[in-house]
């Protein structure tokens, strides 16, 4: 039996013959194609190219302009003109404009258009994942994630920026990365009227309010707002340091430690401030920086409401109240709050200076005591007496100054 064309069953209309049918005439015109299509169907004809609806183009364009030129509100039933080539791609396609979720998951309750979001949905509860990596294995539970991944071995990136021609292996992508350009952040915080360009970063985000860590560790029980730290810190457990610099010999966990790594060498700071021009290695302390123009401290101790520009300051905070001291020293056993404070307590044993003079090259163990250091060369004298015009490079030496004026005012 010859294949039927699209031709030859299609009537077709212009753009002006299509604008003076009415709606009973257009509906009409629909009904009357589906039925054709469907009858010829079920007789045992088939179409070339197999799907109608790719084919349908100046179904789609009447579509188009009968919304957008003429204003006209679509019926219940008529809410496009694409046409199908079974019956139950149709149905199934209606069910977008109706919103009718008809497919409901017996275990969680969810509800879905198609049934075949619904099968796929099922995986999720019963761990099935049919579909195969043939190069590394990797399983998934549907063929549509199992294409994306093959992009990761082939390198194919065919979603390509129209605006600076970064590509990417899928359009999601892409269209998180056009925000970039435009500025877009659709996502906002309805606490704090926070926006992001992504949702996931709003989820994460949100986590600052509530407190939420949904990621634990299952070796110690340690809990995460972020399933990238948990991932961090199971390497803790492991020891396994894989990525190595070239130029000292130090071993990371991560690439991305490596990479900022690396900028202790190169001296590079990508990240600006575009207030100040400070720059930094890393984008988290470009963040932080930006706190001290906006005076923003979003990190509020629960105890005495003191609040910090940054979570990790909060969380040492919260120690003074507890007495908590979780960083020992190997050599004499004293505890710190704080890790930064154990490394600096630890250079009384190593004997260790790693701040040094670009002047005049003495070395210092702080880099506090560098930069008092540093004024010497300056000049630099900015801790006055309020009671005279003695100045002074150090905050010490004003506090010995000042008792000279406490003793003179002593009765004699």
């Amino acid at each position: 039996m010859n294949a039927v064309t699209y031709d030859d069953v299609h009537v077709n209309f212009t753009r002006e013959e299509w604008a003076l049918l009415d709606l009973s005439q257009k509906n009409l015109y629909k009904d009357v194609m589906l039925e054709t299509y469907w009858n010829l169907t079920v007789i045992g004809y088939h179409w070339e190219g197999h799907n109608i609806e790719e084919r349908c183009q100046m179904s789609r364009r009447h579509g188009r302009y009968k919304r957008s030129h003429i204003g006209e509100k679509p019926s219940e039933y008529t809410q496009c003109v694409n046409v199908f080539t079974y019956h139950r791609h149709l149905q199934r396609h209606e069910g977008i404009h109706t919103r009718e979720k008809p497919c409901e998951c017996n275990q969680c309750g969810k509800v879905f258009t198609h049934h075949s979001s619904l099968r796929i949905h099922k995986r999720t509860h019963t761990g099935e994942k049919p579909y195969e990596c043939n190069q590394c294995g990797k399983a998934f539970v549907c063929h549509s994630l199992l294409r994306k991944h093959k992009r990761t071995h082939t390198g194919e990136k065919p979603y390509e920026c129209n605006h600076c021609g970064k590509a990417f292996s899928q359009h999601s992508n892409l269209q998180i990365h056009i925000r970039t350009h435009t500025g877009e952040k659709p996502y906002e915080c309805n606490e704090c009227g926070k926006a992001y360009a992504r949702y996931s970063h709003l989820q994460i985000h949100e986590r600052t309010h509530t407190g939420e860590k949904p990621y634990k560790c299952n070796q110690c029980g340690k809990v995460f707002s972020e399933q990238s730290n948990l991932r961090i810190h199971e390497i803790t457990h492991t020891g396994v340091k894989a990525y190595e610099c070239h130029e000292c010999g130090k071993t990371f966990a991560h690439q991305s430690y490596l990479r900022i790594h690396k900028r202790t060498h190169t001296r590079e700071k990508p990240y600006k401030c575009d207030q100040c021009g400070k720059a930094y290695a890393r984008h988290n302390h470009l963040q932080v920086h930006k706190r001290t123009h906006t005076g923003e401290k979003p990190y509020e101790c629960s105890q005495c409401g003191k609040a910090f520009s940054q979570h990790s300051n909060l969380q040492i905070h919260k120690r003074t109240h507890t007495g908590e001291k979780p960083y020992e020293c190997n050599q004499c056993g004293k505890a710190f709050s704080s890790n930064g404070q154990l490394q600096m307590h630890k250079r009384t044993h190593t004997g260790e200076k790693p701040y040094e003079c670009n002047q005049c090259g003495k070395d210092f163990a702080y880099l506090g005591s560098l930069q008092i250091h540093k004024k010497i060369h300056t000049g630099e004298k900015p801790y006055k007496c309020k009671q005279c015009v003695e100045a002074f490079a150090h905050h010490s030496h004003l506090r010995i100054h000042r008792r000279t004026h406490w003793r003179e005012s002593l009765p004699m």
